[in-house]
């Protein structure tokens, strides 16, 4: 792990608003419903190993579980669509468990640890948020997928490595920040085979959302040396 300072990143950022799922919408594909609309909810929420208290994912297998229990988007990441929707993307609006200003979540890296207010929440990042046909219906714009990906600027999902309360108005802290210096915007682009060999080499395999991994398996080789 390196100083946050030399990372390039602020030692700390503001929750402007905590989103939980408000109803499940009707969408196309073989679970039929989806928990993407999310709104901002008032007081402390708590947050355990699958998310937040009162959020729901209707594909955990895809969306949620461990390696995603939460969300966080900037209102950084969200500027560039603004003129196209027509006006300011509300919080949760994207699925978004935490809206966060202060912060370019695309330059956060891949296991950097963040503290969250003053009730022990500790959260790791682990992986983009990959858009998906869902998404697309609940923007409901033309090609969203590709030009989601294309902006570049997708959020990060993290892993809760200590349960405790959220609220909109506290700091996260950024704690650790690992030295391998691939960020989720890299990964979301496609990272180069030097980038995963750093990746790999100061995280084990067990230690990285499998979804991650899968994305690094072609830019790598992460068998044994002496394997087949």
């Amino acid at each position: 792990m390196t100083d946050v300072e030399s990372a390039g990143v602020p030692d700390a950022f503001t929750i402007r608003a905590v989103c939980v799922v408000d109803q499940l919408l009707t969408v196309p594909g073989r679970v039929g419903v989806s928990a993407i609309d999310k709104r901002p909810v008032e007081g402390p929420v708590a947050v355990r190993r699958l998310g937040l208290h009162g959020d729901i994912q209707a594909d955990r297998e895809h969306h949620g579980g461990e390696w995603k229990a939460v969300y966080l988007l900037s209102d950084s990441d969200v500027e560039q669509w603004v003129d196209e929707l027509g006006g300011p993307v509300p919080p949760g609006f994207f699925g978004e468990n935490l809206r966060v200003t202060g912060i370019d979540t695309s330059q956060l890296q891949i296991g950097t640890e963040l503290e969250v207010g003053t009730g022990g929440l500790r959260l790791q990042v682990t992986t983009p948020r990959i858009p998906c046909q869902t998404f697309a219906h609940r923007v409901g714009r033309p090609k969203w997928v590709r030009r989601f990906t294309e902006g570049g600027r997708p959020g990060a999902y993290a892993r809760v490595l200590t349960a405790g309360p959220v609220e909109a108005g506290e700091e996260i802290r950024v704690v650790t920040v690992p030295t391998h210096g691939v960020t989720i915007a890299r990964i979301l682009a496609g990272v180069d085979d030097d980038e995963a060999r750093r990746l790999l080499a100061e995280f084990d395999l067990a230690e990285l959302a499998p979804s991650l991994v899968r994305k690094l398996d072609p830019a790598t080789d992460v068998r044994p040396v002496d394997a087949d």
